[in-house]
């Protein structure tokens, strides 16, 4: 087993993301994006976060029931993404970070989620977007897999986590964004956002360091917010919105 699937590196990873401040702050920007999404839900039904992992989705967003496929001690579901244990036109909310880019069948998840969502139900994509630097660091200095120029949304994968095709998402939502609206007619996209081009990458991670002190945050956001407003293409993440159509 590679490392990155022992599901017994949640309790360190827990820690690591409490731990990291500018870390801990770019989750808590993610869950809020969350409650935006989740507040223009129907509000009955479950909700959930794909991937849950060490997050602490639960702590800011009670009512979001944490899953993962990995059954981390934190998580209250464990179930693959491509087989979701949900009756049709059940759940009003999806989300889910930095996880698309892991679903080695993302046709099946889409499928699934086209299936699950309840008419008005919503799913927010929290994933990577290869802009000018992030396509060079993911493509040279990140660890996961990382192929634009697939042409397939699958792959074959090495474990839940070590597998992966970190351009996932981009392939999807832009590339291939009419094979999408094609395949799956009720899922619309109603908004992408790109965001956050150095905070991520400055912040370390999931790895042990960081290069944001807690008196640099402010900084880091600033600079983040001038890069963009120079080009949208200086993200390294996005935000994807879709709603299930509502029967017509």
């Amino acid at each position: 087993m590679n490392h990155l699937d022992d599901p017994g590196r949640g309790d360190q990873l827990v820690q690591r993301i409490q731990q990291k401040s500018a870390l801990r702050r770019l989750y808590l920007e993610v869950y809020a994006a969350y409650q935006d999404v989740l507040d223009r839900t129907p509000h009955n039904g479950p909700a959930i976060e794909l991937g849950a992992g060490a997050g602490f989705v639960k702590e800011i967003i009670p009512d979001i029931k944490a899953t993962d496929i990995l059954p981390y001690r934190t998580v209250e579901m464990t179930f693959d993404a491509c087989c979701m244990p949900f009756a049709d036109s059940s759940l009003r909310f999806i989300g889910m970070q930095n996880v698309l880019h892991h679903i080695p069948d993302a046709d099946a998840f889409f499928s699934e989620c086209q299936r699950c969502l309840m008419p008005g139900g919503r799913v927010l994509i929290a994933d990577q977007y290869p802009g000018w630097l992030a396509h060079w660091i993911l493509k040279y200095a990140h660890h996961e897999a990382y192929d634009p120029a697939a042409q397939s949304w699958s792959f074959p994968s090495s474990g839940p986590l070590s597998g992966a095709n970190g351009a996932l998402a981009w392939m999807v939502f832009f590339r291939d964004r009419a094979r999408f609206e094609q395949r799956f007619p009720q899922l619309q996209i109603t908004r992408i956002e790109r965001h956050t081009p150095l905070r991520y990458w400055l912040s370390g991670g999931l790895k042990a360091w960081s290069l944001i002190p807690d008196f640099g945050w402010s900084i880091a956001c600033g600079l983040d917010a001038l890069l963009l407003r120079c080009s949208p293409q200086w993200a390294s993440f996005m935000n994807i919105e879709l709603v299930k159509q509502r029967n017509s």
